[in-house]
């Protein structure tokens, strides 16, 4: 089996590096970043691989161009959502033989949402984590129609947990969507600082997605280290980029307002802390850590009262056995049928023209292109409201 793996930013990247690894032993894998506004910088590809060579940033035309050349049995579309669509609709549509399309979602993906499944609708493949979200994909599945299998793949760096030497680090992993507001963030930093102050011992780090200049999948209006600065730097914290699993193989904990990095810490038997101030709903996409045991509040994280999971809620939430995993063999079998045609999208219609032409643009127009009329635009619409 030939897999070509096309990712669009630094989660992504990380999630397809990590499934690829996971294929049955054997199969031959290529892994590709398509150019988007949001590609990730070379550090961050660093990070996202590993020791696995980096892999080139392709044009949508070369990218075309490479799948026509290389007739990969499966193309896994590791994309944000309008990524997704425009490359199965448009970009990669028509190979032949036809590759069996595969994507899905990098971390935690409850609720479900109708939006997800309708950019992937197009695909013959929905890859999620955990049994409730496969149940609630498959109804959502079952309501709208479109797309193809929902298949059940472990989380890929979710593995068996590992003895660690004990730590003397506190991370905080950042979230670029949430909280969104200046102040809550602040609340936030003068909290691990007031931790800080109370256990000298202690080095507290604030683990950010991406350094000043590189892009992230979803756009941080208030990046951390900023705020810090503009604080005056109230306290001792550091702040580093790179990977989790290191930052987390010295932690005696884990803090995040709601973040993959969560399971990674509990799977790394990290004591941990989910923030309960701002919410928990779907908005601040920590609705899943309900019945976790871990949500607590910033005045818990200032004095260290970190958590462990239950494991009922482990058990039913991303930690289920590996035999329920049955991704590669839903796979396998898509494969062996080979679907012919192109695969039905609940965006083909003219109601999704426009959102299929402004995601078209975002992989065929260079960056810096595209953020130069991206200004110009803004600075006509200022004009003409003045």
């Amino acid at each position: 089996m030939k897999v070509l793996a096309v990712a669009d930013s630094d989660s992504y990247l990380k999630w397809a590096a990590c499934l690829l690894q996971d294929l049955p032993e054997g199969w031959d894998t290529e892994l590709v970043v398509v150019r988007t506004p949001i590609a990730p910088s070379a550090g961050q590809i660093a990070a996202a691989v590993g020791d696995r060579p980096a892999p080139p940033v392709l044009s949508a035309r070369a990218l075309r161009r490479l799948a026509e050349r290389s007739r990969p049995d499966v193309i896994l579309v590791s994309c944000t959502g309008p990524v997704v669509d425009v490359l199965v609709s448009g970009v990669l549509d028509g190979l032949s033989p036809r590759p069996v399309f595969a994507t899905g979602l990098p971390g935690i993906s409850v609720p479900a949402t109708e939006k997800a499944w309708l950019f992937r609708s197009g695909c013959d493949l929905f890859v999620v984590h955990s049994e409730r979200e496969v149940a609630e994909f498959s109804a959502i599945a079952d309501r709208l129609g479109g797309g193809g299998a929902v298949g059940l793949a472990r989380l890929p760096f979710l593995r068996p947990r590992q003895e660690r030497a004990a730590g003397d680090r506190v991370v905080f992993a950042t979230q670029a969507k949430v909280p969104r507001a200046r102040e809550e963030r602040e609340r936030i930093l003068r909290a691990l600082a007031r931790l800080a102050d109370r256990r000298p011992g202690l080095d507290v780090v604030v683990k950010l997605r991406a350094v000043e200049g590189e892009r992230q999948t979803h756009r941080e209006r208030h990046p951390y280290q900023k705020l810090w600065h503009q604080l005056g730097e109230p306290g001792r914290l550091r702040f580093a980029a790179g990977s989790m699993r290191e930052q987390l193989s010295r932690a005696s904990g884990f803090v995040t307002v709601s973040s993959t990095a969560a399971l990674e810490a509990v799977a790394m038997d990290v004591p941990s802390l989910v923030l309960s101030d701002f919410g928990v709903n779907a908005e601040m996409i920590n609705l899943v850590f309900e019945g976790s045991g871990l949500l607590g509040t910033l005045d818990d994280l200032a004095v260290g009262d970190f958590r462990r999971a239950d494991p009922r809620w482990c058990a039913a939430n991303y930690f289920h056995p590996d035999e329920r995993d049955d991704w590669t063999r839903l796979l396998t079998s898509l494969v062996i049928s080979r679907p012919r045609g192109r695969a039905t999208s609940l965006m083909d219609g003219p109601g999704y023209a426009a959102a299929r032409r402004r995601a078209r643009l975002r992989v065929e127009v260079p960056p810096t292109v595209l953020r130069a009329g991206y200004r110009a635009r803004r600075r006509v619409r200022r004009y003409l409201k003045v």
